[in-house]
This record gives C-alpha cells, sequence and structure tokens, in this order.
C-alpha cells in the first residue's frame, strides 16, 4: 500500500489532483484510516497509469471514466492503443523539432522553408484518426443493439458526480460480492446483490430484461475481455458473479 504522497511523487502529479479524482469518484484510495490518511493499492496505481494515458492523449475525464469503467474495458488492448497513439506523438514532435532546425538554418541563411514545410509537422490528422478509431471501438462491437444505443444515449448527460455515484455503487455491490465469493450462488444475500447489481444497469445504461442480464453473465465467462475486467477486483469473481446471474434468472423465469 502506498500513502497519497508517495503516489503522487511516483506520478508526477499533485496530492490535490489525487484528492480531486477521488471526489468525482475517478480514483478511489484502497484504504482511508480514520485519520484521514489516504492508502492506495496496486490496483489503483493501475488504474492511475491507465487514466494519465488516457489524459496524455487529450480524453477528457468524464470520457476517460465512462471508458475505463466499461465492465467490457480490456486493459491490454487499450495499452496497444495507448502505444500506437503515443509512436504517432513521439513522431510528430521529432517532425517538430526537424522544422525547429531547419527554421533556424534558414535564418542563419541557409535553404529557406516552404509554408508547406513550416507547417507540415503540426498535423493532427493520424494521431486524431487513432483516437476516433479507439473511441468507436465499442461502438462497432455492440452499437447495433438497442442496449448500447439507448446507453450511449444516457451517459452522455451524466455529470462527474453522477460518474461518482454510480462507481460508490457498484464498488458496494462487488465488494460484497468478494464478501460472499466463498458462498452459494443461491444464497439469499449473493441473490439480493445480484438483483441490485441488475437494477444498476436498468437505472444507468439501458433496460436490463432477464434475457439480456443472462446473456451478460455468460459472457463475464466467455469473453476474455470482460472476465479480466471483473476479476480484477477479485480472482474467480466474473465466475461467481456468472453463475450467480444464471440462478437469479432462473428463478425470474420459474415464477
Amino acid at each position: 500500500m502506498y500513502r497519497i504522497k508517495e503516489v503522487a511523487k511516483m506520478a508526477g502529479i499533485s496530492v490535490r489532483t489525487l484528492h480531486y479524482y477521488d471526489r468525482i469518484g475517478l480514483l478511489r484510495p484502497e484504504e482511508v484510516k480514520e485519520n484521514g490518511y489516504r492508502y492506495y493499492s496496486d490496483e489503483d496505481c493501475a488504474r492511475l497509469q491507465q487514466i494519465l494515458f488516457f489524459k496524455e492523449l487529450g480524453f477528457s475525464l468524464k470520457n476517460i471514466q465512462a471508458t475505463i469503467d466499461r465492465p467490457d474495458f480490456d486493459r491490454r488492448k487499450a495499452l496497444m492503443n495507448h502505444q500506437k497513439l503515443l509512436e504517432e506523438k513521439k513522431q510528430r514532435l521529432e517532425k517538430i523539432l526537424q522544422s525547429v532546425e531547419k527554421t533556424i538554418e534558414s535564418l542563419d541563411g541557409g535553404k529557406q522553408m516552404s509554408i508547406e514545410e513550416m507547417f507540415e509537422p503540426f498535423d493532427m490528422k493520424k494521431i486524431e484518426e487513432h483516437q476516433k478509431k479507439y473511441e468507436q471501438e465499442s461502438k462497432e462491437l455492440y452499437g447495433h443493439t438497442d442496449a448500447y444505443k439507448e446507453s450511449a444515449r444516457r451517459v452522455k448527460q451524466y455529470t462527474e458526480e453522477d460518474w461518482r455515484r454510480i462507481k460508490e455503487q457498484n464498488d458496494e455491490i462487488y465488494g460484497g460480492l468478494i464478501r460472499l465469493i466463498n458462498h452459494d450462488p443461491r444464497d439469499v444475500e449473493v441473490q439480493s446483490l445480484i438483483g441490485r447489481y441488475r437494477q444498476s444497469i436498468t437505472d444507468y445504461f439501458y433496460e436490463c430484461t432477464p434475457e439480456i442480464f443472462r446473456g451478460l453473465g455468460g459472457l463475464y465467462i466467455s469473453d476474455e475481455r470482460f472476465r479480466k475486467n471483473i476479476d480484477q477486483y477479485q480472482h474467480g469473481l466474473a465466475a461467481f458473479m456468472s453463475k450467480a446471474i444464471e440462478v437469479y434468472c432462473d428463478q425470474l423465469e420459474s415464477k
């Protein structure tokens, strides 16, 4: 565990920034002591790294939160996309440096630069193309569904306070399920949490019908992106939730 000052120093950001991320629900410390000291886990630091990568590439905090809190968020795939964008950015900066050198040479009486040469390094087209491609990956995968369209419509309207509230609720549900992970998925308390989980999807994203919910539970074990995203909280949580969702939907059908 790392104290807030240690995390701020390692990440090169201010303590005030970490306090702000905590306040809006973007990055919560693993533990807050009675004296107010904040402690961050390795998982928290990994999330912060992802946030800083997105910020470096020009994403707003609202979009960052909407992206990394998606159930299907794939950290490895995100890092690969970051790598491509940063390589483009590196090439652009190298061209700007070369342009500076050529401009100095021109001022010192060397070869005169053309207008096109002056502004060519500032072309953001390739970087913008990669950003748009990254932002639309989820849409390309799920955009044909009514659920995705409804979710996209809702999240556009959410404020930072809304995202903080959503994250707090999800963290509470996940925490409860982790505490009960060794219980039978049919356990009354487990089923109550699963019911709350389904309701939160309906409340904040789209109408989560029993059919959709059962399909989502299946994805938690069949789709590696979903499984990894959930298992980052606790190994085996995705499989546990999948089974509990199956029980929940079976009980609904039997009523």
